[in-house]
């Protein structure tokens, strides 16, 4: 009788995973369909050399939306997973944090658009593009961080969907109407549009409804974090970005609009992978003891390195039998995809190793070991591209997989480590204190 009653709630918890993963994934595969609408439209409307601009453009956005808010998404996210009710409390604090980060975000837009695009993109669509990603998507985000943290994933999904569905909308209409006599300026101007409609959206209909009260002594307390988790965010993006700030800086824009093409291409590997690591994150926060067996965390690492490469493989299989099937522009890019096959699993395992660090509450140290693998990547993509030149070799292409797979042995090597140390640092101080027949904290 005991032994079915195990049976039964083992049963009945995997089931409950199951449902809740099956409501993100389905968010992920309806933005999946959604993103390559977007992104066949746009990559195809746009010359080849805007598209790599307006990539760049937005990969530069997405790493000052890391700035905004100064991190404090991350308390808010941990509060509304384990104390919902004061969400309204820890949202009103999010949004000064906001207000007062502004102004770092300008300062440090300023310095990319001044390092990397002055001469190659005007002011105007740069600073749309940017607040696109900063005010709006970032917004959007939130809401769906939110929304994961009440466990209303079915909502975080629909809102997800919702989003790729208004840049998809947004890029169909640039297509039939100004298209490429209009260019990356009147695309920013479709691009900002899109991004503001879904944001509002969501905010208006999906975020809890709770009174907004300040509480700065509340706020105090988690600042170190805050700043931390911001600092972690911001090296995370900039060592998953900097490939196409690079590219663009050292090949020019031509070669950086194959190249976005393809890393666009890859990154939709990664949208059934995130959709797992917010469920991972959930249940570390809940159980820390969670995934510390060594024979469980290979098993999934293995799980996100086939899943990854799988996709890949089969989204160049079909691009290898009809290469035209994206439209003429990303045709140039087809025949790479199979040149970069282990890419994908590399980057999905390094973005999961930094949310276990997260979920561990080991901020600081996923903000170094990030560092360390972005200035490991600034140097060898530095290396690969250099010895590029200006022909039109392959073979540089062929060196991300070296490049990437030496960034996720060294993300694995650092992060277990930190965490097994933690764990064992923490399993000591009990033992020694004599409280080992106690629960420990998580």
């Amino acid at each position: 009788m005991r032994w079915f009653r195990f049976l039964a709630e083992t049963v009945e918890a995997n089931l409950y995973l199951v449902r809740d993963y099956s409501k993100l994934i389905g968010g992920s595969l309806g933005r999946l369909v959604l993103s390559l609408l977007y992104f066949t439209a746009v990559a195809n409307t746009l010359t080849v050399a805007d598209f790599g601009l307006f990539a760049t453009a937005s990969a530069t956005g997405v790493v000052l939306s890391r700035i905004a808010g100064f991190g404090f998404v991350s308390p808010l996210y941990r509060v509304s997973t384990r104390k919902p009710h004061l969400v309204g409390i820890y949202t009103a604090g999010y949004l000064a944090a906001l207000a007062l980060s502004l102004p770092v975000v300008a300062l440090a837009g300023a310095g990319f658009y001044v390092a990397v695009f002055r001469g190659d993109l005007a002011l105007l669509p740069f600073a749309l593009i940017v607040v696109a990603e900063v005010l709006m998507w970032r917004s959007l985000e939130v809401v769906c961080i939110v929304n994961n943290g009440l466990r209303r994933f079915g909502r975080a999904s629909l809102l997800v969907v919702a989003g790729s569905g208004a840049k998809a909308l947004a890029a169909v209409a640039f297509s039939l109407t100004f298209g490429a006599e209009g260019g990356i300026a009147a695309w920013s101007a479709f691009y900002l549009a899109a991004n503001t409609a879904a944001a509002l959206a969501g905010i208006v209909l999906l975020y809890p409804r709770q009174r907004l009260r300040f509480r700065p002594k509340l706020y105090w307390r988690r600042a170190s974090d805050s700043l931390a988790v911001a600092g972690a965010e911001v090296l995370f993006y900039l060592q998953s970005e900097m490939d196409k700030i690079l590219v663009l800086s050292i090949g020019g824009p031509q070669i950086a609009g194959i190249y976005a093409m393809l890393m666009r291409l890859i990154d939709l590997t990664a949208l059934p992978v995130r959709s797992f690591n917010t469920m991972v994150v959930q249940k570390v926060m809940r159980a820390p003891a969670a995934f510390s067996t060594w024979r469980m965390r290979w098993g999934i690492e293995a799980g996100i390195a086939l899943v990854s490469v799988a996709g890949m493989a089969g989204l160049g299989i079909i691009l290898h039998v009809a290469p035209t099937l994206l439209g003429r522009n990303v045709a140039d890019a087809a025949p790479l995809v199979l040149m970069v096959l282990a890419v994908p699993a590399f980057r999905n395992l390094v973005e999961y190793e930094s949310e276990l660090l997260y979920a561990r509450g080991r901020t600081g140290t996923r903000a170094g070991i990030l560092g360390v693998l972005g200035v490991m990547k600034a140097g060898f993509l530095t290396l690969l591209l250099a010895t590029a030149g200006e022909g039109t070799g392959t073979g540089w292409i062929i060196g991300l997989n070296g490049v990437f797979a030496a960034l996720w042995l060294t993300s694995a090597t650092t992060s277990y480590t930190a965490i097994d140390g933690w764990a064992g640092r923490g399993a000591l101080v009990w033992r020694r204190a004599g409280l080992t027949g106690r629960r420990q904290p998580g």
